[in-house]
């Protein structure tokens, strides 16, 4: 072939990089994530190699380890749904998204201690007289100032009307940080025609008043510290620790005049929130376990196949990738929801039924999807994974809890979903997963336009 003949390979343009590695140019963050936010981010990052050694013993003891427990105090964690004027950040939903996930990455148990705060800063919505009692009464204290059981659960504990107050005894089952926690809020059922209202209402008691059973005894989140609260001889409440369910909506609402932050969001907004941080807890430990499998599989030898190490097979890279791809597109859903309540609580605006109901469905499937990818991670390594040193076993059994849960289970939320959908009334729903009480259910007639 002739000099003029020969095929000429194309010049470089000017503006390519040459061949190699592309220099990491760093990423955009969300425009919703705060300085407050990435700090405690940032540190329960620091934190993680403590959160996930002590793990195992907190499956043990059933609660967080003391170390744990002062790091996460010490970090802000039981302050960061409080108000600015309590000492606390006040964080947006995208901020304790991004904590929550951190957490997860450490160890389930912990994370879920942290989102068990989200939902309880609700009961800055009660008397201001026991608000400020508590607040006085928890300076200094290490660990959440409250825990909630069966706040608004189908069965809850009973209260009778007495002159100045209410005798209240009950079990309420999940009380999530029981053994951590100074005060205790409670749901009760009393009869209306003594007590006026709505025959539902909370009450709170201190820590002298109730007993925490030994009955957390499950398959995973064993140190979450979620035993039954009981008071087996009633108790004399006080009028001012009562509230009945009707007036927590305007309560609620309340409270957006009456602080800043994350205290703006709606109400739609606040139950959003409670959501996305449940997610959250997945979607860390997915991303946990991930980096454990990367770890694992550079070590150990396959049990059949000749390679050298488990990260040669075909097979393991294939998985990883994949569960990659699940962790990321659960991620990219949690994040744009969090940026949307951030966004609509900055300027004033709600979601509707509709919408609400359609991201508790995708929040829900996301966090499945995160089980799904560990669930894929732990069996493309295999036996090796069982033992109870393994922190991706954990991540398996915590995983499956979190998915249990009532209020992110997929296939009511589908079936909700889908009768407005198909033009059938949905049923009547708080936060998109809790029956509206009081409410009759729709029959089979076309839902509103």
């Amino acid at each position: 072939m002739s000099q003029s003949t020969a095929r000429r390979e194309p010049p470089m343009p000017p503006s390519m990089p040459p061949p190699g590695p592309v220099e990491d140019v760093g990423a955009v963050e969300s425009p919703w994530l705060t300085d407050a936010g990435r700090a405690v981010r940032d540190r329960i990052r620091e934190l993680q190699p403590l959160i996930r050694e002590q793990a195992r013993e907190g499956e043990r003891i059933g609660a967080l380890t003391p170390d744990v427990l002062k790091a996460l105090d010490e970090a802000g964690i039981y302050r960061m749904t409080m108000p600015v004027e309590w000492g606390g950040t006040a964080l947006g939903a995208r901020d304790l998204v991004e904590v929550v996930a951190a957490l997860g990455e450490g160890d389930g148990s912990a994370a879920w201690s942290a989102f068990v705060g989200v939902g309880l800063r609700h009961f800055l919505a009660l008397e201001p007289r026991l608000v400020e009692e508590i607040r006085k009464d928890v300076e200094g204290w290490v660990g959440p100032a409250m825990v909630g059981a069966s706040v608004f659960a189908t069965k809850v504990g009973d209260a009778r009307k007495v002159d100045g107050g209410w005798m209240v005894r009950g079990p309420w089952p999940f009380g999530s940080g029981s053994k951590h926690a100074r005060w205790a809020m409670v749901g009760v059922a009393f009869d209306p025609a003594v007590g006026g209202g709505t025959g539902r209402g909370v009450v709170v008691l201190e820590r002298e008043q109730f007993e925490i059973l030994d009955d957390w005894h499950v398959m995973g989140m064993s140190a979450t510290a979620s035993n039954s609260l009981q008071v087996e001889q009633e108790v004399f409440v006080p009028d001012y620790r009562f509230l009945d369910v009707g007036e927590f909506p305007p309560r609620l609402d309340e409270l957006r005049r009456r602080y800043g932050g994350a205290f703006r969001q709606s109400m739609r907004g606040f139950l959003t929130t409670v959501v996305l941080t449940k997610t959250s807890i997945n979607l860390g430990m997915a991303r946990g376990a991930l980096a454990c499998f990367a770890e694992q599989a550079r070590k150990s030898k396959p049990f059949t196949l000749p390679y050298p190490t488990v990260s040669e097979m075909a097979s393991a890279q294939v998985a990883a990738g994949r569960a990659l791809a699940m962790i990321v597109l659960a991620g990219s859903t949690i994040e744009r929801y969090a940026d949307q309540v951030d966004a609509r609580t900055e300027a004033g605006l709600e979601f509707s039924d509709a919408e609400e109901s359609e991201i508790s469905l995708a929040l829900a499937y996301s966090a499945n999807l995160c089980e799904d990818a560990i669930n894929l991670l732990q069996k493309t390594l295999g036996s090796s994974t069982i033992s109870l040193s393994n922190p991706i076993q954990r991540f398996v059994r915590d995983a499956r809890v979190v998915t249990s849960h009532g209020a992110i289970r997929v296939d009511p939320l589908a079936e909700q979903n889908g009768r407005r959908l198909l033009g059938i009334a949905p049923f009547p729903m708080i936060g998109a997963a809790v029956p509206q009480r009081g409410t009759p259910a729709p029959g089979n007639a076309p839902a509103p336009a």
